[in-house]
């Protein structure tokens, strides 16, 4: 199992968002199926991933990621709405009221509650800003205003499934970003992911986090939108299918 990396709290004081300024890198937390770099590549470069339905125009700067890395943000995955490029619910990050992660006093241990694990990119803010455009069914071209994100935590930029911004703390001194829908999850109806899209996030983690694939589906089976509908052994065994990856 590989150790994931924890982050330091977020503090939106005008001091600390004066020294972030200008932000020069980032890290974005994928939850979904970007957790897989080849995925996310086209996010980066364009194209149309196998088997895909959408072509992806990619960044303005194509580049690989500057570093990856494993970590756990503090909230709940969620399955809902519907995917248009794999069918069956979409991923959704709810924060909720999860601690900021550092939180604890000194020597004592930190109380992070729900975790989902994820995968951090090290990106500049025109390609977050790009990817982000890319989720919503947008052109890339317009970089995304992150003040608001880095002092408040958070930052609805549109109506969107993907456009309210969650500033989920600091690694290595660069802000953790991710995107995700409006609501919480207790304010929308769940609806079952796909078996296509389960094992590209299953198999996601398990390559970025080193869990085993047993773990890895007893944790979506006990996601909302996933419960219920699937078991740990059914998603187990979609990493095993032919033509798993």
């Amino acid at each position: 199992m590989i150790r994931p990396r924890r982050f330091e709290a977020r503090c939106g004081s005008p001091e600390t968002v004066r020294n972030l300024r200008p932000v020069r890198h980032l890290w974005y937390a994928a939850y979904g199926s970007n957790m897989h770099l080849d995925r996310l590549t086209y996010y980066l470069a364009g194209g149309r991933p196998p088997g895909g339905l959408r072509t992806y125009p990619g960044c303005r700067d194509p580049r690989h990621p500057a570093r990856t890395s494993p970590i756990m943000l503090p909230g709940l995955l969620y399955f809902a709405t519907e995917s248009q490029v794999w069918t069956g619910g979409r991923a959704f990050y709810d924060p909720g009221s999860a601690p900021d992660p550092g939180s604890a006093p000194a020597g004592e241990p930190a109380d992070h509650g729900p975790e989902l694990p994820a995968r951090a990119y090290l990106l500049t803010p025109q390609q977050f800003s790009d990817i982000a455009a890319q989720e919503m069914y947008r052109e890339p071209g317009e970089d995304l205003d992150l003040t608001e994100a880095l002092t408040r935590g958070r930052s609805r930029i549109g109506p969107g499934r993907y456009e309210t911004l969650v500033c989920a703390g600091l690694l290595d001194g660069c802000p953790v970003l991710t995107f995700t829908a409006p609501w919480s999850s207790k304010d929308i109806a769940p609806n079952p992911p796909s078996a296509p899209y389960l094992r590209h996030i299953a198999a996601g983690i398990v390559a970025s986090h080193g869990w085993s694939p047993l773990r890895a589906a007893e944790y979506l089976a006990g996601c909302p939108g996933a419960q219920g509908h699937w078991t740990a052994t059914d998603i187990a065994a979609l990493l095993t299918a032919p033509g798993a990856s």
